[in-house]
């Protein structure tokens, strides 16, 4: 199983980006996925999730600016972030738990990380 999160850039303040996570390989099922990201000399920080049935939640930082969505079909989380602000810089890592049998357990997956940078 992998993550690919993608779709990280350079924006201007004021801007906007999607970010997906993708999942492939041998694939039950899904269940939780959170973004987090990592600015530079800080630690990792949880910016949101959404569990499988699609209930949602956000890190007060980002309420009301980012939205997660999934298409369950796709295997595919995103995070539309609007209204982009400087200290949202940072690199982005998605989350997940996957099933990757019906008799197995749920093991946590990490994507390689996709790197937002937010000009002012």
């Amino acid at each position: 199983v992998q993550l690919q999160a993608s779709g990280g850039g350079l924006v201007q303040a004021g801007g906007s980006l999607r970010l997906s996570c993708a999942a492939s390989g041998s694939i039950f099922s899904i269940n939780a996925v959170d973004w987090y990201r990592q600015a530079p000399g800080k630690q990792r920080e949880w910016v949101a999730g959404i569990t499988s049935g699609g209930s949602t939640n956000y890190a007060d930082s980002v309420k009301g600016r980012f939205t997660i969505s999934r298409d369950n079909a796709k295997n595919t989380v995103y995070l539309q972030m609007e209204s982009l602000k400087p200290e949202d810089t940072a690199i982005y890592y998605c989350n997940a738990d996957i099933r990757r049998h019906w008799y197995s357990v749920y093991d946590d997956y990490w994507g390689q990380g996709t790197q937002v940078t937010v000009s002012s």
